[in-house]
């Protein structure tokens, strides 16, 4: 591998591995020796890369808009317009608009050969149908998410049964003709898809679900996986 390749490759995964990475942990992802990531990480600090750390503690990205425009491979850019196009279609308007504020923020930063491969990407997505318009906030609920903020809300179910509840919000769920919601349900102490557009408001309860959302997160995946097993037919 050319040594511009190596640092590139290099680069990417100090960004996308868990903070701090050991010496250790990119020598086994790049198949070299520790000498030879030290010797990396280098170069890339004179090339005007920030990286924080050092040998025995690990390395951590920081983000600098000095650091040398971005550049992806033309298959990542048709991957890039695809997956924001398809956002602005089915997201809500807040969503929707940072889809496309995003897509012109990277092709900005890109060379302009690669400016032209974008504008002429060769996959397109259109929706015949999209999901009924949210009824409530959705940029207050992401920040819930976000915050990791539990919320009381009101809920009419199929039988238009109201209800209220205390929800700990996980996940939105963009589905071909719905957008649900992901929520440990504190009245059926269970996970549930709520329908946003069946939310019929919502308010900050001021508590806070922060040391519980990894382990929910990692048990609903579990039962998933366990349903998933459930129903594949056995192997004679």
């Amino acid at each position: 591998m050319a040594k511009s390749d190596r640092l590139f490759r290099l680069l990417h995964l100090i960004r996308g591995l868990t903070p701090p990475v050991t010496a250790a942990r990119l020598a086994a992802a790049m198949e070299v020796s520790a000498r030879t990531i030290y010797r990396d990480i280098d170069s890339l600090r004179a090339a005007g890369a920030r990286i924080d750390g050092e040998a025995g503690l690990g390395y951590t990205m920081i983000e600098d808009p000095a650091l040398p425009p971005q550049t992806f491979t033309q298959i990542e850019i048709e991957a890039l317009t695809l997956g924001l196009s398809d956002v602005s279609q089915r997201g809500d308007v807040d969503l929707a608009l940072a889809a496309r504020d995003a897509l012109t923020k990277i092709l900005a930063t890109l060379p302009e050969r690669q400016q032209r491969q974008a504008m002429h990407a060769v996959n397109l997505v259109h929706r015949f149908s999209i999901p009924v318009a949210p009824t409530i906030d959705m940029t207050l609920l992401r920040e819930a998410m976000w915050t990791e903020e539990a919320l009381d809300i009101g809920y009419k179910d199929r039988d238009d049964i109201s209800t209220q509840r205390r929800i700990f919000p996980l996940a939105i769920a963009y589905h071909d003709r719905a957008v649900m919601l992901l929520a440990w349900c504190c009245l059926r102490a269970d996970f549930r898809m709520f329908h946003v557009t069946r939310i019929e408001g919502y308010a900050q309860s001021g508590e806070s679900f922060r040391p519980r959302r990894v382990s929910l997160l990692r048990d609903y995946i579990a039962a998933l996986k366990a349903r998933k097993m459930r129903r594949m037919p056995s192997k004679y």
